[in-house]
């Protein structure tokens, strides 16, 4: 199905080059002289790289079919990550380094979703928020300000600022598009 500028919308998957894109934002820009233009920024769902890119305004596009397909974690080693399908028992893999900070953010047992361009898995999609457990962090210091942070390590190896009161042990939830602290769980 042919993609035209004018169903541009921000979220849509296209082709590329022969590649699978989302589009993350975009203008239509009409200047003084010329033909219109369309400004876009995209991910590349196969490298993960973000490019601010101009097509002709006349330009079509073929939209990418994506799937997706919920799974559940199972385990990861070194550089994988091994999800299973809770319908057919069939287990995907992905590597590590594809998925960037995401990693950090997917714990033993947590339902996820999958998402497939060709029969290959491209990306995992993980929720907003996720709780994870303290593993590693200094004691609170008597006295300090309320507004105080400190480091701490997550059971994931996920370092981040967290609040004086927050002890070893504890469960804490953390936003996954920032990597910043969100309360106690």
């Amino acid at each position: 199905m042919a993609i035209e500028s004018g169903d541009f919308r921000t979220g849509l998957t296209l082709i590329v080059d022969g590649d699978p894109w989302v589009v993350l934002d975009f203008q239509h820009v009409k200047p003084g002289k010329g033909a219109a233009i369309l400004k876009t920024k995209m991910k590349n769902l196969k490298t993960g790289s973000t490019q601010e890119r101009n097509f002709n305004a006349s330009t079509k596009f073929d939209q990418a079919n994506i799937e997706k397909k919920n799974a559940q974690f199972s385990y990861s080693d070194d550089s994988t990550l091994y999800f299973m399908d809770m319908q057919s028992y069939e287990t995907y893999e992905l590597a590590a380094d594809i998925l960037g900070d995401k990693k950090y953010f997917i714990v033993e047992s947590m339902e996820v979703s999958l998402v497939f361009f060709e029969g290959a898995v491209l990306d995992v999609a993980i929720p907003e928020k996720v709780e994870l457990t303290v593993t590693e962090t200094t004691p609170a210091i008597k006295g300090a300000p309320t507004t105080q942070t400190k480091d701490a390590v997550t059971e994931t190896g996920f370092t981040l600022r967290v609040p004086q009161f927050i002890e070893e042990g504890e469960k804490i939830v953390v936003s996954t598009s920032d990597g910043k602290y969100s309360g106690r769980a």
